[in-house]
């Protein structure tokens, strides 16, 4: 999976969320703003969860550089149905997957790293004013 010329991130978010069999995967820049959506999460639950994204992603680097753990590498909320996975891209912004109870955590993390290494410049946060317009 490539960035499309076209920027359509929105596609590639849905076509890895079909994937891996999550149901919702959006990209937010570190401001907590929604940057792309794989498209089934209405508009008004995908910027709250952008906003949740952001502050969680932004408390869990807060910790590991006051615990002195490095870089965060994912952060996963477990909640009783369903999995939140946190990755950063760069510069604050981070990939955001939900997930059904019984997924394969390992492939998510792993498809996850794969789709940051690949397409993560183009979700930075100098590109959103772009992706928005795009109706991502």
């Amino acid at each position: 999976m490539t960035a499309r010329p076209d920027g359509t991130m929105g596609w590639l978010l849905a076509q890895f969320a079909r994937d891996v069999g999550a149901a919702h995967a959006i990209a937010v820049s570190a401001d907590g703003l929604l940057v792309a959506s794989s498209g089934r999460l209405p508009t008004e639950a995908g910027e709250q969860l952008a906003a949740i994204a952001a502050g969680t992603t932004s408390l869990a680097a807060g910790g590991a550089e006051l615990l002195g753990g490095g870089r965060v590498v994912q952060t996963v909320v477990e909640m009783s149905v369903g999995l939140l996975f946190l990755m950063s891209i760069g510069d604050g912004a981070c990939l955001a997957v939900l997930a059904p109870p019984d997924c394969d955590v390992g492939r998510i993390g792993y498809e996850m790293t794969r789709l940051v290494d690949r397409v993560g410049p183009v979700l930075n946060p100098g590109h959103r004013g772009d992706a928005l317009r795009e109706g991502s």
